[in-house]
């Protein structure tokens, strides 16, 4: 099993950044691809970022790329997720998640395991 605990939510004003952090542990982190999701008031829960176990290798989505970063610390056992130029339209709760075997669905929400999220609020 493994624990995917977020933290770094908040208020933020538009055009500001923001940097969520997930720590895990468990089981082998370095071993996991990782990834960021999120989940609007009233929408389904969506894809954001996604990075593999080396770190060498990410993919966004289309509405985050070139303003969101993912990152991860092999060492620390913690996969980064860094917001900038932020949006109103990014409000929503950001999700961690972990995934043993092969890149994340970008078209659904799927993983082995998920954090209990983390809320992140963008005023205009």
């Amino acid at each position: 099993q493994v624990q995917l605990v977020e933290s770094g939510g908040g208020l933020v004003q538009a055009g500001g950044s923001q940097r969520l952090s997930c720590a895990a542990s468990g089981r082998t982190f370095s071993n996991l691809f990782m990834g960021w999701f999120r989940q609007a008031p009233g929408k389904e829960r969506e894809f954001v970022a996604h990075i593999s176990p080396s770190g060498a290798n990410t993919e966004y989505a289309d509405s985050v790329k070139g303003r969101f970063t993912i990152s991860r610390d092999n060492a620390r056992n913690t996969v980064y997720l860094q917001m900038n130029s932020l949006k109103p339209e990014d409000t929503a709760i950001y999700y961690c998640a972990g995934r043993g075997i092969g890149w994340f669905s970008q078209r659904t929400a799927t993983a082995n395991y998920w954090g209990q999220g983390t809320q992140v609020t963008v005023s205009s």
